[in-house]
């Protein structure tokens, strides 16, 4: 015979298993219980995406400034600001310091042609849609060389480092207008326990640029493919090897700059506000907003014809799904991550000493927020007014809040 609720059965070294209360969301004023979504991407959500882009900013200027369990004394430590980008793959349309394209055209901020093919037949698709596969890995592959090219500048061995140095970094990726992914870094030289201790005598920013810019040119992955060698202006992005290997490496533009310590102003250095609002905007942004392609995935490629998207997006998304049916792509899992033109890596890392974590951050505010005697929250300013009352400066701390 089934037990009552308020009967439950119980044994000793048990708990009740009585009904004590009940929600039900048909009792709100919509009818649903409504919770925060949690998708950082700005098309899908602008709510949760502002939240996102709030902690993010906070996690780069802790590791920057100190704060947020991260002392002071690391806006000392030498750090640079480094964009790593993509080869070329063919010409594209433009906007140059001389102000015409190579078509002879101007072409304003929102012309939909940037980025797109000069000659969309001649332009190396499947090489592009490879370099983003492989753009994960060549950025692993950088850090191992950073480190090596740090410890060679200091006369040390690579084991011996650690006992010296620790290396700090956070990057986000961001892709251009022609569909390729670029990497930028804010990255770091701490002593040998991390953020707390000093850095040795040796260490500099100009070191680390030094560094930086060795390992990004020694940097490669190479991946094993029958594809042909780049057509076009695309000489440099894979260079055939022996038998069907290809190799894939940065394109040569690589800056890197030292960030000072002061409040942004415009026309003014690389500062620390700067560069974390810098990352923490392309943190909520992916490739649908500025290449013209889907923020979610496709289960038909057929699905493509009910979306208005960009020929040079489409053309790569393409690419991507036949590219998939290849075994020697198959480890790469192309179809998955067509929508996001073949790249399937975390679009923003950081090392574990760099600073504190978004959890650390999320847990601070449900702490601040239970711990406020009012039940009513405010909603969060809009990224525009919050630029109007900062004299359009990027956001960054907000006054009151812990």
């Amino acid at each position: 015979m089934p037990c009552s609720p308020d009967r439950a059965p119980h044994t000793p070294g048990q708990r009740d298993r009585r009904l004590l209360d009940h929600f039900e969301s048909s009792q709100l004023p919509a009818g649903e219980l409504l919770v925060r979504c949690g998708n950082r991407r700005v098309t899908r959500c602008p709510a949760s995406s502002t939240v996102y882009r709030y902690d993010t900013y906070q996690l780069i200027a802790a590791g920057l400034r100190g704060g947020k369990t991260v002392p002071t004394s690391v806006a000392t430590h030498p750090r640079v600001f480094a964009t790593l980008t993509a080869p070329g793959f063919g010409p594209v349309h433009n906007q140059p310091d001389t102000g015409r394209c190579h078509c002879d055209q101007v072409h304003p901020d929102d012309d939909r042609l940037l980025g797109t093919p000069l000659d969309p037949e001649r332009y190396d698709y499947t090489g592009a849609v490879l370099w983003n596969a492989h753009a994960p890995a060549l950025w692993a592959r950088f850090t191992t060389h950073l480190r090596r090219e740090i410890a060679k500048a200091a006369g040390l061995t690579q084991r011996a480092l650690r006992h010296h140095a620790t290396l700090s970094y956070a990057k986000v990726a961001e892709y251009q207008n022609r569909g390729q992914v670029h990497f930028h870094a804010v990255i770091r030289l701490d002593g040998p326990t991390g953020p707390t201790s000093t850095p040795p005598d040796w260490a500099s920013t100009q070191l680390l640029d030094h560094a930086v810019r060795a390992a990004a040119t020694r940097t490669r992955v190479a991946h094993e493919s029958q594809s042909q060698q780049p057509r076009g202006d695309a000489p440099g992005a894979r260079q055939a090897g022996q038998g069907d290997q290809s190799v894939f490496r940065f394109g040569r533009q690589i800056d890197v700059r030292a960030i000072r310590g002061t409040n942004f102003t415009g026309g003014g250095p690389v500062t620390e506000r700067h560069v974390a609002a810098y990352i923490a905007k392309y943190a909520t942004k992916g490739a649908e907003t500025t290449t013209g392609t889907l923020d979610r995935r496709l289960r038909l490629l057929a699905e493509l014809a009910n979306h208005d998207i960009t020929d040079h997006a489409r053309r790569m998304i393409h690419t991507a799904w036949h590219l998939a049916t290849r075994p020697q792509h198959a480890h790469l899992r192309l179809r998955q991550w067509a929508h996001m033109l073949g790249f399937r890596g975390h679009f923003s890392t950081r090392t574990r000493y760099y600073s504190t974590t978004l959890a650390h951050l999320r847990a601070e505010r449900t702490a601040w927020r239970l711990g406020r005697t009012d039940t009513q929250t405010p909603a969060p300013t809009s990224a525009e007014t919050q630029a109007g009352q900062t004299g359009g400066s990027p956001v960054g701390d907000r006054a009151g809040h812990h």
